[in-house]
């Protein structure tokens, strides 16, 4: 079901078999986010080039940049909504979720409900199925509410599963410096472009992010810069000059040395393995 208003706001809420949802993935709507629940095991993917894998009760994020087929999937829980009916940026501080489950430079934000988290997501599920029916004039609003409890529920499971406890006084720095990335990662390309922005130094970031992971914040930029590389000999006829401009490369050679540093293989070769089918199982 689908709720529109009368200045291009929508919200979609869908229960998907398995043949129901592939017209859903080859037309992105302008500005929209989309939220995909699985609700059985072995559901195939392929998202920006690259094949996943996603089980019962797993919740995964995408964009409207996101390049997605499917290949396996079963029943599913489908809502999409666009930036006029709940703009997340403008609503950070009530559900922060900016940086973390969208906008998260080349991350793909994947959350597991636990067995005592399920409650809360099929009762929330089951009161946006009965509110999508409502026709009054306080419709949008109550769908509005939902929404934003819908995603501060994401967004705690999503930080208890992925962010170390010791570093949660500074999350708000870790997903801000991935929105910057996603903003401005074709134009700005060290740590210390992004350290400016957020008014840190270049090691303060770089003590953070170490307590993440292996990954440093050098490694999220040049990620994200791959990602639409990728993207873009993925699934467009682009030239491979035109996209080593795109990501902020001034010349094909330079371009191409930083993906066959990231990738093992060339941009051509790249684009290559997609047309002999490779790509994916890489």
């Amino acid at each position: 079901m689908r709720i529109e208003g009368n200045t291009g706001e929508f919200i979609e809420l869908l229960e998907l078999d398995p043949n129901s949802c592939r017209f859903l993935f080859n037309n992105p709507e302008l500005s929209s986010l989309t939220v995909l629940w699985f609700l059985e095991n072995d559901n195939t993917l392929i998202i920006d080039g690259v094949k996943h894998t996603f089980n019962k009760n797993q919740i995964v994020f995408f964009t409207e940049f996101h390049k997605i087929e499917i290949l396996k999937k079963h029943t599913s829980k489908f809502l999409r909504f666009n930036r006029p009916f709940f703009c997340i940026i403008d609503h950070d501080i009530e559900v922060s979720c900016k940086g973390v489950l969208f906008f998260g430079a080349s991350q793909l934000p994947v959350i597991t409900i636990s067995n005592q988290d399920i409650e809360q997501f099929e009762t929330l599920w089951k009161m946006f199925s009965i509110e999508m029916k409502s026709k009054d004039n306080l419709q949008i609003s109550m769908l509005q509410m939902m929404l934003k409890r819908y995603l501060i529920l994401s967004t705690r499971l999503y930080k208890e599963q992925h962010l170390p406890s010791d570093i949660k006084r500074e999350t708000d720095i870790i997903r801000e410096f991935n929105f910057l990335v996603e903003q401005y990662f074709n134009v700005k390309h060290s740590v210390a472009d992004y350290a400016k922005l957020l008014n840190k130094s270049p090691k303060t970031i770089s003590n953070l992010f170490s307590k993440l992971g292996n990954k440093t914040p050098l490694n999220y930029i040049q990620d994200r810069k791959m990602l639409e590389a990728k993207r873009l000999l993925y699934y467009t006829e682009m030239q491979i000059q035109e996209i080593a401009y795109r990501i902020g490369y001034n010349d094909i050679q330079s371009f191409s040395r930083f993906f066959k540093k990231q990738e093992g293989v060339s941009p051509s070769r790249y684009r290559e393995n997609k047309h002999l089918g490779k790509i994916a199982n890489l």
